[in-house]
C-alpha cells in the first residue's frame, strides 16, 4: 500500500482507505481516532493551511476540518462525542402507577392505558413504550379493541 506525501510533508491516506468498507453492511461508521483527529487540526493550525487544503490532504470532509477545529478551541480536546440520544421513558420510574393503572382496568387497550397513564401522572407516553414497560413488568395486555 502506497502512502503519498503532499508538498506539505503530512502523508495522505491512500485512495484505498477512502472507501468506506461499512457501507456495504450497512453498519455506521466508526469516529476517526484521536491521532487522525489531532493531525489533522495541527496541520490546520501549525502549517497555516486552509481548511480545504486540510480536508483534501487527508480526504475527510470539509465540515469534518471546521468541526474539530472548534471542537479544540471550546472544549479543549479531540475526543469523539458519544453517539445517539439517551433513551428515557416517564414508565421507568413508575412501575407502582402502572400496575395500579392496570390493576383496575385489566380489558384496557394500549391506547387506552396510554390515556390513562396520561391521566394519572401527566406525561403521555406512545403505544410501543406502554407495550415494552407491560413485557418488562411481564403483565398481559390488549393490543386491539
Amino acid at each position: 500500500m502506497e502512502i503519498r506525501t503532499c508538498w506539505t510533508g503530512i502523508t495522505a491516506l491512500p485512495d484505498v482507505m477512502r472507501y468506506n468498507k461499512n457501507r456495504l453492511k450497512n453498519t455506521p461508521m466508526k469516529a476517526y481516532s484521536v491521532d487522525l483527529r489531532t493531525k489533522i487540526v495541527a496541520a490546520h493550525q501549525d502549517q497555516k493551511l486552509s481548511i480545504r487544503k486540510t480536508a483534501a490532504i487527508f480526504s475527510v470532509s470539509k465540515s469534518l476540518v471546521q468541526k474539530l477545529v472548534k471542537q479544540q478551541k471550546m472544549e479543549g480536546n479531540l475526543q469523539p462525542k458519544p453517539r445517539g440520544k439517551p433513551r428515557y421513558s416517564h414508565l421507568n420510574n413508575s412501575t407502582a402507577e402502572l400496575r395500579e393503572i392496570v390493576a383496575a382496568h385489566p380489558d384496557a387497550a394500549l391506547l387506552e392505558l396510554c390515556e390513562l397513564f396520561a391521566q394519572k401522572t401527566g406525561n403521555w407516553v406512545g403505544r410501543t413504550a406502554m407495550c415494552n414497560a407491560l413485557q418488562k413488568l411481564g403483565l398481559n395486555r390488549k393490543k386491539k379493541q
